[in-house]
């Protein structure tokens, strides 16, 4: 999964792509990718329509939303307060993808509970 959102992310690096992800007993087993309907490289918005798509094949799936992931292009990836005011899943891991060669980590998780955002460990299973 870390690698298939790596992957999106530098097949579009002037824009935050983003999409959500599934799997079952806190296991992440499924990702699917989502338009940003906003096509910006600081700020993503999933159309209700992908919204509806998504969580009709987690439902068809028997899967639990665990997480929510989108690039950040151009700066660190860590939460921005957009992605903080916006975080309208408080039980899902949001996953912050940086594209750049640079980036000493570029896959990052948070649980996002404002006002407190606490980092998470990833443990590839």
């Amino acid at each position: 999964m870390l690698a298939a959102m790596l992957e999106q992310a530098k097949e579009a690096p002037f824009e935050e792509v983003c999409g959500m992800l599934a799997g079952r007993d806190g296991v992440i087993t499924h990702i699917f990718p989502a338009e940003n309907e906003l096509h910006s490289a600081r700020e993503f918005a999933i159309p209700p329509r992908e919204l509806f798509r998504v969580f009709h094949s987690m439902r068809t799936q028997r899967l639990d939303h665990l997480g929510i992931y989108h690039s950040h292009p151009a700066t660190e990836n860590a939460p921005s307060q957009r992605d903080i005011e916006e975080s309208h899943y408080p039980e899902a891991a949001y996953f912050i993808v940086s594209p750049r060669p640079a980036a000493e980590r570029p896959v990052r998780a948070f649980l996002i509970q404002p006002p407190e955002v606490t980092e998470l460990e990833l443990e590839i299973v």
